[in-house]
């Protein structure tokens, strides 16, 4: 197990009726709200208007910015910027999921930067940047996938250059996260099946590591893996149980807090590998992860096949019976995969109409401001490439 510091100030609070308490944790922070949100559902759902009513009776002043699409955009983050400066915004409450709680981070430490750093240049082109001050944030989760309500990262698309990258840091991490799973009873199959997708994405970034001895982070990470398969699907057949949607949206923030990483490198390739795909075509982040971890694992699962066996052992319960350690681990890929398309996802790029005319530009993309992709092994625009053919 490696040296390790832990840090992580983000309340959760969680349960039915917590909406209501938004105000009171909020008004802590300032007296000007922007109120950030996506394209409308919350509106639908009532969410909006418990969020707009708590904000109004702790007496805060409330500026909206709506408009968040998945994969979120440079140029609204830039229009958030903008609008948090002239309006002296003293707090952002992002109201959605990971893809308005990445856009309200973008935007909280954009506002502060000095006039000679830029957003986007000097942060998400440059993976060893450093933010030190941003404005504070809070969270509604009204979609559990990302994590992102309790953790150091954030993701923003350039889309007029079809880039995609992520800026993590301490100083983003929400000062709050209210979270009440009745929120997720309206979210569409899909959405919810690329959620979950999502979730055992962040935990199996975490698995595949080349530290050894470190049995409980493994044990942890093994138990919630076992949850998000067995209660997501749960969530699809009884999609108003909340048993089933609880645990679901506990098990995502605790797959993305860093907890269960310490004292240990986790890979990443995937999800930097997926980045592309998202950033030249746009699908839902947890279908292109659907699509590239099998290929990943198929290409590297030699490195440190043992690691590999644990994981099909105790995840996917693949029986000892298999003649070699090789038949085990293709045994449980083929069970993830099936897994996913028992969600409804893709396992192919051509499942989600993706065929090869720009593998080698994605490859050669992921490179861009970095000398290779992933930990387990470090893989180069070559490498990158291949594991997209063995996707296709």
């Amino acid at each position: 197990m490696l040296n390790f510091s832990y840090y992580n100030p983000t309340r959760i609070v969680f349960g039915k009726g917590t909406i209501g308490q938004v105000g009171e944790l909020a008004k802590g922070y300032g007296k000007r709200v922007l109120l950030h949100y996506g394209g409308g559902s919350i509106k639908k759902n009532g969410v909006y208007s418990q969020v707009v009513e708590s904000l109004k009776a702790a007496k805060l002043d409330v500026v909206e910015l709506g408009g968040v699409v998945p994969n979120p955009r440079l140029s609204l983050v830039r229009e958030g910027i903008a609008l948090c400066k002239k309006e002296k915004i003293d707090f952002i409450l992002a109201v959605g999921g990971g893809s308005v709680i990445d856009s309200a981070k973008a935007i909280g430490f954009g506002t502060v930067l000095p006039d000679n750093e830029d957003v986007w240049d000097d942060y998400y082109m440059k993976g060893d940047c450093v933010v030190r001050k941003s404005l504070p944030l809070g969270v509604v989760l009204t979609i559990p996938a990302a994590g992102s309500e309790s953790s150091t990262g954030t993701v923003v698309t350039d889309w007029e250059n079809n880039l995609k990258r992520a800026v993590n840091s301490e100083t983003i991490i929400p000062k709050f996260a209210v979270m009440d799973p009745e929120t997720n009873y309206t979210l569409p199959a899909y959405q919810t099946a690329c959620g979950a997708a999502d979730i055992l994405a962040h935990l199996q970034e975490r698995y595949f590591t080349m530290e050894k001895h470190n049995d409980l982070s493994d044990k942890m990470l093994e138990s919630a893996m076992r949850n998000v398969i067995a209660y997501s699907l749960m969530a699809l057949k009884h999609p108003n149980d909340y048993r089933y949607r609880a645990e679901l949206m506990w098990t995502g923030t605790l797959a993305h807090n860093n907890q269960l990483d310490r004292g240990r490198v986790g890979d990443w390739a995937s999800h930097d590998i997926e980045h592309e795909i998202s950033g030249q075509y746009d699908i839902a982040h947890g279908a292109g992860l659907a699509i590239v971890f099998p290929a990943w694992m198929k290409y590297v699962y030699r490195d440190n096949i043992d690691r590999f066996v644990q994981y099909a052992l105790r995840v996917w319960d693949i029986s000892l019976t298999f003649d070699d350690k090789d038949a085990i681990v293709e045994a449980a890929i083929d069970r993830l995969e099936a897994f996913y398309r028992a969600l409804g996802l893709p396992v192919r790029l051509s499942d989600a109409g993706i065929g090869n005319e720009r593998v080698r530009k994605m490859a050669e993309s992921a490179m861009i401001g970095r000398d290779s992709v992933g930990n387990f092994r470090k893989l180069k625009a070559d490498d990158v490439e291949k594991i997209l053919k063995l996707a296709l």
